[in-house]
């Protein structure tokens, strides 16, 4: 504001919409002079010692012909209107809020890659090819309670990743979201495949352009295990698992990693045996060995706390995400009981409850990562619970379901055919958890 402008002017501007008192807009010219500042509270008249200096002050009573109880109250709420407005822009947008807690709203715009564009889709994720005929699913996106949640900046992204490695380890549902990174990411570059292992379990692809590389490391129990199952997860014998043993296919690459994102929990509900020190300890469902029954929640709770402690003695200078379990949306039955998921909607915060097992292996998630966050603060490591078990339990819409198989119900309407209520459609509701990470990242 100039300091030479007619205080009549200045007035105005202050408040345009009151009809100012003729004394104030009927000051004689010859009062007007340059002058360095105006004092908010006092008389509009000069002093005497005031006419020197070429000071004005300003007089409230001028501006609001309030009564004087009013005029008080008016100046005691104030600075507490502007101190509210000022925490509310101080904090707005700087990560405070939770991320993990909001509701899927319409999203005209879609997805940002489809089937045809990105060649890293998995024929089991692949819905759109696999012809399942509705579209709606593709159109929602995550948004936070109480803050706006960016889209995921490919560009942005592999410019922050450059000369960096990630892996995601886990099951299958890492490798479903090892997809969805790919697609978004093949908007700007698509990636090179470089290595496989001998199962096609374990992959790793090269972004050249930025020399930045991603794999997925199968690692389901993330200790040592031996599985007996077929390609539609039909088991023949119950699973060896060694509770004290870490498995190698992630720990050997640990410390070359730059930032990684860690999860198990539902292979513990197989059947398994449990060896300590390479001897039977227990079991978990399984009635015809005379084994003493131990149960998941012992055996999880054992080997998160291992992975844990390996992390957290380990002095890694990356970033680490230790992704809470994701939930799946099976309905009358299970992955081998004919269970199914036919919703075409998100649900709303409220209208669906964890299932009993996707609670125990949480409750356990959230009590053994926090209190692990809480050593790794102390100690320097970047260690960060990755809870996408909201987000994901609200969408029952986008699974394959039927889709699975490429088009299952072409020769049979009736055909039976293995649903799959469990992974993501691609693209899908997955692809929203790249937003989470990529918002936790900058926020870093």
């Amino acid at each position: 504001m100039c300091s030479h402008a007619p205080f009549a002017e200045l007035a105005f501007q202050i408040h345009p919409s009151h009809r100012l008192p003729e004394e104030v807009l009927t000051v004689p010219r010859q009062r007007f002079r340059p002058f360095r500042h105006v004092t908010i509270g006092s008389n509009l008249e000069d002093t005497p010692s005031e006419r020197g200096r070429g000071e004005m002050k300003f007089n409230w009573k001028l501006l609001f012909p309030f009564k004087h109880n009013q005029l008080l109250m008016l100046k005691l709420l104030l600075p507490i209107l502007l101190m509210g407005i000022a925490f509310r822009f101080l904090f707005a947008g700087f990560g405070k809020c939770n991320l993990f807690v909001g509701e899927w709203i319409p999203n005209p715009s879609g997805p940002v890659y489809n089937n045809e564009s990105c060649p890293h889709i998995e024929a089991h994720q692949n819905c759109m090819k696999n012809g399942r005929p509705d579209t709606e699913y593709l159109y929602w996106r995550w948004q936070p309670r109480d803050c706006q949640l960016p889209k995921f900046d490919p560009q942005r992204f592999l410019e922050t990743m450059r000369d960096k490695t990630w892996a995601l380890i886990g099951d299958s549902i890492s490798r479903n979201h090892v997809q969805s990174m790919l697609c978004m990411l093949s908007t700007v570059e698509v990636a090179i495949y470089i290595y496989h292992d001998e199962e096609y379990k374990s992959k790793k692809w090269w972004f050249p352009s930025y020399n930045f590389t991603i794999s997925v490391v199968w690692s389901p129990f993330l200790a040592e295990a031996a599985i007996f199952e077929d390609y539609n997860g039909v088991s023949t014998s119950e699973v060896e698992l060694h509770l004290d043993v870490l498995d190698k296919k992630w720990t050997d690459e640990f410390h070359r990693l730059d930032y990684m994102i860690i999860s198990s929990g539902k292979w513990f509900v197989k059947p398994a045996i449990y060896y300590e020190k390479n001897k039977v300890l227990g079991c978990h469902s399984c009635p015809r060995k005379n084994y003493t029954e131990l149960g998941i929640e012992f055996a999880y709770r054992r080997v998160l706390r291992s992975a844990l402690n390996f992390i957290l003695t380990s002095k890694h200078k990356g970033m680490i995400f230790m992704r809470a379990s994701t939930p799946d949306h099976f309905e009358n039955g299970e992955w081998s009981t004919g269970g199914t998921c036919d919703r075409r909607a998100p649900f709303k915060e409220g209208e669906i409850e964890l299932k009993d097992l996707t609670k125990i292996l949480r409750n356990i998630e959230l009590e053994e990562i926090k209190k692990a966050e809480a050593k790794a603060s102390r100690v320097g490591l970047n260690l960060k619970l990755l809870d996408l078990t909201e987000l994901s339990l609200l969408r029952p819409d986008g699974h394959p379901g039927s889709y699975r198989e490429f088009q299952p119900f072409a020769h049979d309407k009736n055909a039976k055919v293995q649903t799959d209520c469990l992974h993501w459609c691609l693209p899908g509701p997955i692809d929203a958890w790249n937003d989470v990470i990529m918002e936790m990242l900058l926020n870093e």
